[in-house]
């Protein structure tokens, strides 16, 4: 199964947002989209970084509150890994469980197509196992 295929089943949206944003307003709008992380872009719609839900928890132990403050953009990881479309989920949850990250941008020809992250891919990977699980059992009864 291809990184694709999961795209097309939970869809392409990516959410983003401005560097100067506060941790603050991120974290209001994590809560109100009920996702665990954001792309970071400027203006011009360039990927600066990622944030997500542990990047803050790790800078608010850091810092405390203070850091509810100041910028996104200094509490975002710079350096974001992305896969393609034509990724396997396995190579592609391979390369998270390796870097300890869980949301992967999906990049084709250089254009943000979409978003994943672990739990999209192990619930694919799950239904992929149902389904052969399925498959040998009917094999094993019709030989029976």
């Amino acid at each position: 199964m291809k990184i694709a295929d999961i795209l097309r089943t939970k869809g392409r949206t990516v959410h983003s947002v401005l560097p100067w944003l506060t941790v603050a307003e991120v974290v209001t709008r994590l809560g109100d989209l009920d996702v665990g992380a954001v792309l970071v872009c400027d203006a011009d719609r360039v990927i600066t970084g990622i944030v997500s839900e542990r990047d803050i928890v790790r800078a608010l132990g850091r810092d405390g509150a203070a850091l509810l403050e100041r910028p996104i953009s200094e509490v975002m990881t710079t350096k974001v890994r992305s896969c393609t479309s034509g990724e396997t989920v396995a190579r592609a949850m391979s390369q998270m469980t390796a870097g300890r990250y869980r949301h992967l941008p999906v990049v084709d020809d250089g254009r943000l197509v979409g978003m994943v992250s672990i739990g999209d891919l192990v619930k694919h990977r799950v239904r992929e196992m149902e389904l052969e699980t399925g498959v040998l059992r009917d094999v094993a009864i019709a030989r029976s």
